[in-house]
């Protein structure tokens, strides 16, 4: 076990923290956008919230417990963003006929991003990342109070 497992960890969550607020800072900035992506047949579509998914970079209890056994420093904890998907949640229609992008009936759609789900994600995010922040540095200081011992 390597001494600087805790920061490895923490330094992956703070890295996939900071990808989540910036994908909720990216459909905040894009919750009024109506032509974002051109479809095959031509037509615009607005533009569709994207969200992270996170995973382990653990894979495995069984390769957890052969990194344990053979206490390896090189043992890959903590998280990491798998992809980022489009949630497939439908668009809003809005009544708004004067719009560009109207209907026949005078509707448009509009993104489904709500801001403030993405908001209360981006405060979480904000949160986690504080946390783990906070955790990074109390295993520094740690580390700080162990080297001082041997002097």
């Amino acid at each position: 076990m390597s001494i600087f497992n805790a920061m490895n960890t923490s330094s992956s969550a703070l890295i996939a923290q900071r990808l989540r607020m910036d994908v909720a800072s990216s459909n905040i900035a894009n919750a009024n956008s109506t032509r974002a992506t051109l479809t095959e047949n031509g037509e615009w579509e607005p533009y569709r919230r994207k969200m992270v998914v996170f995973q382990s970079e653990q894979q495995s209890f069984k390769s957890h417990l052969n990194h344990a056994s053979l206490s390896s420093s090189n043992t890959n904890e903590g998280v990491k963003a798998s992809q980022i998907v489009e949630d497939d949640a439908p668009f809003k229609l809005v009544f708004n006929p004067t719009h560009p992008d109207a209907n026949e009936q005078g509707y448009v759609k509009v993104p489904n991003v709500d801001p403030l789900q993405e908001m209360v994600d981006m405060m979480s995010a904000t949160r986690s990342y504080e946390a783990n922040v906070t955790s990074l540095n109390a295993s520094k200081s740690m580390l700080m109070k162990a080297l001082e011992i041997g002097r």
